[in-house]
């Protein structure tokens, strides 16, 4: 089997409307909802390569197409290992207005954090930079239904047919691995987005 029905097309890609319906938890989403070009990360916090691209490529992407209207950048959550997930989770609780610089902190500083077992105080640490109380940082890992939804956004991707991070999918077209700017520029080009109606 392919994937679930009504998700993917005959030839194996995501069906576009489906895509671009927001999952069980709201969609952190950057720019015009009316922009012109979608990009989606589906994005691990502990991964390498999600931390080379939101170092050197993102914030170019940002600058030149997210602020200029040019395109819409989403975020989904696709947790690698329970360390991540945890993470994940926690980020979800920031303000929004923090949720960004708490991605990026969690991508950035990676290794003081990542490890097989999962360690709540180093975890701790890194949302205590955005002003994240240890009480407020307990309740949200007792959150069982943020967990669930975020459980959901991770296999929703996978219906998708994500299997690693980061995954894009730039107008609807994947593509796995560490995009660069020139890329992402020329995929908006060539893939003009359907207008769902």
């Amino acid at each position: 089997q392919s994937g679930p029905v009504g998700l993917l097309a005959a030839d194996g890609t995501p069906v576009l409307a489906e895509l671009m319906k927001p999952g069980p938890l709201d969609e952190k989403a950057l720019g015009s909802p009316t922009a012109p070009g979608v990009i989606i990360e589906y994005v691990s916090l502990s991964c390498p390569f999600c931390y080379k691209f939101h170092l050197e490529t993102f914030p170019r992407v940002q600058k030149e197409l997210v602020k200029t209207g040019k395109a819409r950048f989403i975020i989904r959550e696709f947790p690698i290992g329970r360390a991540a997930g945890t993470a994940a989770i926690i980020n979800r609780c920031a303000p929004r207005k923090d949720y960004l610089t708490l991605l990026d902190k969690y991508i950035v500083q990676r290794t003081k954090w990542v490890s097989q077992e999962v360690r709540p105080d180093a975890i701790y640490k890194i949302a205590a930079q955005t002003g994240m109380t240890r009480a407020a940082f307990d309740a949200c890992l007792a959150d069982k239904e943020l967990e669930k939804g975020l459980k959901a956004i991770k296999q929703r991707g996978r219906d998708f047919g994500v299997s690693g991070t980061p995954t894009f999918f730039v107008n609807g077209k994947k593509f796995r691995g560490v995009l660069t700017f020139d890329q992402i520029k020329a995929m908006l080009a060539e893939q003009p987005v359907q207008q769902t109606t």
